[in-house]
């Protein structure tokens, strides 16, 4: 068996991934029209260890002979490939641009004759009546080739010398020179931009003359139908990030006209076609939830926290004034379906929010039973609105999301740890200074160019929070906090670690003694600067901000169930002993943090469903694979059994508890216990996951069919979702229903989008968004441009 891998390891992944992710991108953008031609040929591929079967390096395999190269520059490699001639299978031609053709024999172009010049000739010479040429490379090509001299054969476009400088002497050919035979390039008077007028002349000739010629194979009406129909579902799920009004764009009617599609009317895919789309994708979604015996309610938005974005993404949020909440169902069998969204308040009252999830309950139910829902999930309202519900239907388990609950501990520290608000306090002085004093602005400048390699246009001040907010790492702000404060703040600390060289520099640099003389100020910041202790203070802090924030990032992509939330806690609770150790940091103060959060945040099911997931058993001395009891406190064993009480009833909690306790003496069969935690390799993170997540819910209702009520609370327990995590919908289209609110007609509409675009990313288990996709294709230099513009001579892998 492969060891496991080191952290080291987990970041070569991540990096490895991270650049094939990102030339999947390029390559399949490239591929719809918006990228370098080459990627019609080329194709990423992981490289994988044979050993440990990590992956190790990214290459591109040529899809005409196989062959494989570096990934660190694919323009190269396809010039050095395809272009050179050194694949053997590569016999397409390269596109060529529009002055490359030349123009079909036509009564307009046989008035001009071609004069082909001595070999090797790059002289500008006068043609007869005074009209100026010149020729292109493309010609000087030709002739170095040896062809033959070619006379009273259709002008080349590239023959066309439209340069400023022979405009003063242009004289028109006069006809009796046209009719003598006499060569002379074409001139036009208005430059290169006649090169498509005339082209557009020539056409319109050509179908003059055959009228009924046709310009290729045209589409049959179910072609064309379906073709149109995957451009609206295109702009349907793109949810704004496309514009409906591109289809009005010239260069996008050009396109249809190439491809042989009619126009399309931008009225009709906003109209009919979106109605008939929705109804559609609707009854597919009322199929599948008819087909579940129950489902749990998830809804998130509530909370204007979003503890995974980007600082791109954060300042790209909707007013503060508002919130986009969105209402998922997720069924037992893994899927999630969409069901609504709500446009509210930010400061929406905890009775508000319970009546609409209550709504959303009671409509999803359709008149059954309200029993069908076993839950909900939410990123807001836990002691309130989700309690409340909870205790008003005794089989609801109702959970605060865990991502939520994740950054709330990170706001947990900023606020009662002291380290937090002292590193806070010195960076935001040092960093004010920097940015108001002009000397010691200009000196930091000077060196920040210089470590950037003058790559960079402009230096960039120090981020810090805004005047009027409170810092979040001060203990004034004990109460609801300012998470934009937060956002800020964090990056602010980053600015200033990542300027730590400048900052060094800057402050034994000669000119700023000068500076030190007219301000007190600049002494205190030069010796925090020289302090080393500072330094490791700031790291420590990051460190902690960055371990927490990544375990988010996980959460959020890997969208556990409530059976792992003990063990992801007790996962974090070990990281941070870690943290404490490295950093020298008392952990006494840090685990009554953890430990407080973790009371807010627990919930009786984390045990119960920890307990009855097949998937946690594990194997004793005898043999027997059985739940682990020995992991919990005697109050969450408590939890677990006043839990299965309450969500079964009264005649039957008895049989309940009795069947817990046979469940607890002798567990799951080992093949079958085996065959649930089966785990495999993902392909794309590389790490080791279940690989069949449904096996745990399946074991209950069928090999395990024994245990009649236990079986079925273990059934509606173990599904339900840890997290409240749904599709992200673009900042772009947030904004326009938020402009547009007011408008009944384009409120449905824009319902009817999100929930076209929500289906299809929820079938895809998509959970990203184009915004943040692009911010972080662009933010790792994964752009080809970028990297052959800037990185020529750079054979990292980026």
């Amino acid at each position: 068996m492969a060891n496991a891998p080191s952290a080291e390891d987990d970041l070569t992944v991540k990096a490895v991934h991270k650049r094939f992710e990102g030339l999947m991108t390029v390559r399949s953008k490239a591929i719809k029209g918006k990228g370098a031609w080459y990627w019609a040929h080329l194709e990423p591929i992981l490289i994988h260890n044979q050993e440990t079967g990590l992956p190790k390096a990214v290459k591109l395999r040529c899809g005409l002979c196989e062959a494989v190269f570096s990934a660190s520059n694919p323009s190269r490699t396809a010039s050095e490939h395809l272009k050179r001639g050194t694949c053997p299978n590569f016999t397409g031609t390269l596109p060529k641009p529009i002055s490359s053709f030349s123009i079909s024999p036509s009564p307009l172009a046989a008035t001009a004759a071609t004069t082909v010049a001595a070999p090797h000739s790059r002289k500008r010479g006068g043609g007869a009546g005074g009209i100026g040429c010149g020729t292109s490379s493309l010609h000087h090509h030709h002739q170095s080739q040896g062809q033959p001299q070619v006379q009273n054969q259709p002008m080349p476009l590239a023959m066309i010398d439209c340069s400023p400088r022979f405009c003063s002497d242009m004289v028109y050919p006069s006809p009796s020179l046209q009719a003598g035979g006499s060569s002379a390039p074409l001139v036009l008077s208005g430059g290169k931009e006649d090169l498509g007028a005339l082209a557009m002349l020539e056409d319109s000739v050509k179908k003059l003359k055959s009228p009924k010629a046709s310009p290729g194979p045209a589409l049959s009406k179910a072609q064309v139908e379906a073709a149109v129909g995957l451009l609206a579902d295109w702009l349907y799920e793109s949810c704004g990030s496309v514009s409906f009004s591109c289809v009005d764009h010239p260069k996008f009617k050009s396109f249809l006209q190439q491809v042989g599609l009619p126009p399309i009317s931008r009225r009709e895919i906003a109209g009919r076609k979106l109605d008939a789309r929705y109804e559609e994708v609707r009854a597919e979604s009322e199929a599948k939830l008819q087909d579940a015996m129950f489902f749990q309610l998830a809804s998130n938005g509530w909370s204007k926290r979003n503890w995974s974005l980007n600082w791109a993404s954060a300042q790209q949020q909707l007013p503060s004034s508002e919130n986009l909440v969105s209402i998922t169902l997720n069924l037992p069998n893994g899927t999630s379906l969409f069901r609504k969204a709500v446009f509210t308040s930010s400061a929406a009252p905890s009775k508000y929010a319970e009546d609409v999830l209550w709504d959303a309950v009671t409509s999803a139910c359709e008149g059954g039973p309200v029993q069908r829902c076993a839950g909900i999930v939410a990123d807001r309202f836990k002691a309130k609105a989700l309690r409340s519900l909870e205790s008003q239907n005794h089989w609801m388990v109702n959970l605060c999301c865990q991502l939520q609950g994740l950054g709330s501990l990170i706001k947990d520290f900023s606020r009662q740890l002291p380290l937090f608000r002292s590193v806070a306090g010195s960076c935001l002085k040092l960093a004010n200074f920097f940015n108001t004093n002009s000397g010691a602005r200009n000196i930091f400048h000077r060196y920040q160019l210089q470590a950037l390699d003058h790559h960079h246009p402009n230096a960039a001040l120090l981020r810090v929070p805004p005047p009027d907010s409170e810092c979040p790492f001060s203990a004034t702000t004990a109460g609801a906090g300012d998470d934009g404060s937060f956002l800020f703040t964090t990056s602010m600390l980053d600015d200033i670690m990542n300027s730590a060289r400048v900052l060094q520099l800057v402050v034994l640099d000669e000119s700023y003694k000068l500076v030190c003389q007219e301000d007190p100020v600049a002494q205190e910041v030069a010796d925090m600067t020289r302090d080393m202790d500072f330094w490791n203070e700031l790291e420590s802090v990051l460190a902690l901000v960055k371990l927490i924030k990544a375990m988010a990032q996980d959460i959020e992509a890997d969208r556990p169930l409530v059976g792992r939330c003990l063990p992801l806690w007790e996962e974090l609770r070990s990281k941070v002993k870690d943290w404490c150790a490295k950093y020298n940091i008392q952990e006494g103060p840090v685990e009554k943090v953890i430990e407080r959060r973790f009371k807010k945040n627990y919930h009786p099911a984390w045990s119960a469903a920890y307990i009855l997931d097949p998937l946690y058993l594990y194997r004793d001395a005898s043999g027997k694979y059985l739940p682990p009891f020995k992991c919990l406190t005697p109050e969450q064993e408590k939890d677990v059994d006043k839990l299965i009480t309450r969500l079964v009833s009264r005649e039957e909690a008895h049989i309940a508890l009795m069947e817990l306790m046979k469940w607890r003496s002798e567990g799951l069969d080992p093949l079958y216990a085996q065959a649930v935690q089966v785990k495999q390799r993902d392909p794309l993170t590389g790490k080791m996951k279940v690989a069949n997540p449904q096996s745990s819910r399946l074991v209950w209702e069928t090999c395990l069919s024994e245990f009649k009520s236990l079986g079925r609370v273990a059934v509606r327990l173990i599904f339900l979702h840890a997290t409240s995590c749904s599709f992200k919908c673009n900042w772009s289209f947030l904004r326009w229903v938020s402009a547009h609110g007011h408008s009944r007609t384009g409120m449905d509409r824009a319902q009817k989008m999100m929930f076209i675009a929500a289906h299809s990313k929820l079938e895809r288990r998509d959970f990203s968004s184009e915004e943040e996709k692009d911010a972080e294709l662009f933010a790792n230099g994964e752009d080809d441009v970028l990297n052959e513009g800037i990185f020529q001579s750079d054979n990292r892998v980026w």
